[in-house]
């Protein structure tokens, strides 16, 4: 994950007693303060108790010099913060570079999502999938485990003439909301929005929306910056799967690499 310093966590024996955890405070590093350590929450995947005090998460990719130098794909990593700054997360892709270099942005991925103490505490595994919206099977996917190896959801994309959209589902594949984007997701001076909806899509629930960076930025780089709002009470589980589908969406539709038809935003 990088030259990345995570808290100590305390830790008990075995047969003994267990050491509760110290009420850490932020730590600095690099410039950036971490979010609080949440105390434990009964039926909680270890790690999510982050997402039960937030409504709102942001995600900034990391800007990679090597990329921009050598225009060979590499490794992505993004901070996840809260509204206030604090570092809750931090994702790292880990993907070979055979892969990343001949497959592009349609590539299948692993993303690890570690959290202050430096545990995975969430993995987004997508496998190699068609990319273009005229085939309607075997369209892209996204397989959300919280922790390691315990499946909590799947994001499905499903097939549309004119519109990029999506299907959260739980653990058992039963479908729980539903994510329509723009019939043109073109990011150029303005965010680009993809509504987060109820199954009727009667109603819009929360939001992923890729914010505009800059023209220098969105035109030499890949780096991108996304906001994800969900209500407050909403089953955190659901709240990891709708970050899987912010980084499904940014592959997609915004991660530029060899396809240079990303650049211009438009979905094919």
């Amino acid at each position: 994950a990088g030259n990345y310093a995570f808290q100590a966590q305390p830790m008990g024996f075995p047969g003994g007693p267990a050491i509760p955890p110290v009420q850490n405070q932020p730590i600095m590093q690099e410039g950036t303060i971490w979010m609080p350590i949440p105390p434990s929450i009964p039926n909680c995947p270890p790690g999510l108790e982050y997402l039960t005090q937030i409504d709102q998460i942001l995600i900034h990719q990391e800007i990679e010099l090597l990329e921009i130098l050598t225009g060979f794909e590499t490794n992505n990593k993004y901070e996840l913060k809260n509204a206030l700054g604090q570092r809750v997360y931090f994702a790292a892709e880990d993907t070979d570079c055979l892969t990343r270099n001949c497959c592009g942005p349609s590539r299948p991925f692993t993303i690890r999502i570690l959290d202050n103490l430096g545990r995975v505490v969430i993995t987004l595994e997508r496998p190699l999938r068609c990319s273009s919206c005229c085939c309607p099977c075997c369209l892209q996917e996204v397989e959300v485990q919280a922790p390691p190896g315990t499946t909590v959801g799947y994001v499905v994309q499903n097939w549309h003439a004119c519109l990029p959209k999506f299907t959260i589902q739980d653990d058992k594949r039963t479908d729980v909301l539903k994510i329509t984007g723009p019939c043109i997701v073109c990011s150029c001076c303005e965010d680009v929005n993809f509504e987060v909806k109820s199954l009727d899509e009667t109603c819009t629930v929360g939001r992923i929306s890729k914010h505009w960076s800059g023209f220098v930025k969105e035109a030499f780089t890949d780096t991108d910056n996304f906001g994800i709002t969900f209500p407050m009470d909403l089953d955190v589980k659901m709240k990891a799967v709708m970050i899987g589908a912010c980084f499904l969406i940014d592959f997609m539709f915004f991660e530029h690499g060899s396809d240079r038809n990303q650049r211009t935003g438009v979905w094919s």
